[in-house]
């Protein structure tokens, strides 16, 4: 069995982890940053769920970046089947070869037997690597299995035993394993409760909103000229905006996008006009604009 390389020196633990995360703009608190680190040590998948917008996403991003290595992305949906993220066969070429083949033994050439023809079709070359396929030949790498509870329990059992194996086997190739496994990166946003099975495969780590100061730090790290007070202003009104039950309440890629759409019109604060104008970076509903208006206008007004 394939067993997960250590990490580099310079990741030595889950302090040194979060400061190279840091590097990236990830701002990882300890527990994120403990869970990460073990992941990486033990090699094995780390499930990350929480509400939409937490950073779940982004956290894979920034470890393949700390790592220096390729971030593949598996994006789940309804209906997703094994043959979605393992291959496919490049039909069109295939067909191509096959006919090359045929107009090599017209034109007075030695016709290949049917044996050959086949295997000549299942060649590697014709091989199309779908995300977790291109995962396991890619050593090192960093796997993001994205939004799995999107998909079903059929789709759950298929990973589970790709998770376990680190290979697949492929009926005309034979087995393909991982040489180094990839740390892989799941994320759940909890639209429906993922199988028990396949969370005691992975280390569990619940990424929730952050408070104002983290926030704060996010925004700054991010956004190097956003004035210090607009940053606050910012992280408080979204942390406000978190708790009147929209319909999409904001995460931090909404709260990044305010700031800057805000920077952008020349706002050096938040107030009614300013957030009215750029409200569409934040929020993507008009029920839930118009709820946030009367929130901020009671607020900013204070």
């Amino acid at each position: 069995m394939a067993v997960p390389p250590d990490p580099p020196p310079a990741l030595d633990s889950p302090t040194a982890l979060a400061k190279a995360l840091s590097t990236t703009g990830y701002l990882a608190d300890d527990d994120l940053a403990t869970a990460a680190f073990l992941a990486l040590r033990m090699g094995k998948p780390l499930f990350c769920e929480g509400e939409p917008g937490t950073g779940k996403t982004a956290l894979a991003q920034a470890l393949a970046q700390v790592l220096g290595v390729e971030l593949i992305r598996l994006q789940c949906h309804d209906g997703i089947d094994a043959a979605q993220a393992l291959y496919d066969w490049d039909f069109p070429r295939q067909l191509l070869h096959l006919r090359a083949l045929e107009a090599s033994a017209g034109a007075g050439g030695r016709s290949p037997d049917a044996a050959q023809v086949e295997a000549s079709l299942y060649d590697p070359r014709f091989l199309l690597a779908r995300p977790i396929l291109r995962a396991l030949q890619t050593s090192p790498s960093v796997l993001l299995i994205d939004e799995i509870d999107r998909a079903d329990d059929e789709f759950e059992a298929f990973l589970l035993e790709v998770l376990t194996e680190h290979a697949v086997s492929i009926p005309e190739l034979g087995e393909i394993r991982a040489a180094v496994p990839p740390l892989v990166v799941l994320t759940s946003n909890r639209t429906r409760e993922v199988h028990d099975a396949l969370k005691r495969r992975c280390l569990y780590l619940w990424l929730d909103h952050p408070d104002v100061g983290r926030e704060v730090e996010i925004l700054r790290s991010r956004l190097p000229g956003l004035p210090e007070r607009l940053a606050a202003q910012v992280a408080e009104a979204v942390a406000s905006l978190r708790q009147i039950g929209l319909i999409k309440p904001p995460g931090v890629a909404e709260s990044l996008d305010w700031a800057q759409a805000l920077q952008l019109i020349g706002s050096a604060t938040l107030d009614l006009e300013g957030a009215a104008a750029t409200l569409g970076a934040v929020l993507k509903y008009r029920e839930d604009a118009e709820r946030a208006l009367a929130v901020l206008r009671d607020e900013l007004a204070s």
